[in-house]
C-alpha cells in the first residue's frame, strides 16, 4: 500500500466517521476518533452490505457512503450498549 492509498483510506474514514457522528446525534470523537469509527464502519459495511445484497458501486463516493452506513450501525450499537 502506497502513501497515496493510505491517505485516501484515512480521508474516507475521517469523512465517514464525521458524517456518522452527525447522523447519530450525541457522538463526536474528534479527528482520530472519527477516522477509527469510519474505518471500523467500513469493515462492518463490507461484511453486512453484501450479505443484504446491496452494492453501492465503486469509487470514493461509494466507499464513503458504505463506510458511513457501517459507522452509523457501529455508533447505534455503541449507543444501545451504553444505555444497557
Amino acid at each position: 500500500m502506497g502513501i497515496e492509498s493510505l491517505l485516501v483510506f484515512l480521508l474516507i474514514g475521517a469523512v465517514a466517521g464525521w458524517l456518522a457522528g452527525i447522523l447519530v446525534k450525541g457522538f463526536g470523537f474528534g479527528l482520530i476518533g472519527n477516522i477509527v469509527v469510519g474505518i471500523v464502519g467500513a469493515f462492518i459495511a463490507g461484511y453486512l452490505l453484501p450479505m443484504l445484497g446491496l452494492n453501492l458501486g465503486g469509487g470514493i463516493v461509494g466507499a464513503i457512503i458504505s463506510a458511513t452506513i457501517g459507522a452509523v450501525v457501529l455508533l447505534f450499537l455503541i449507543k444501545v450498549i451504553k444505555r444497557a
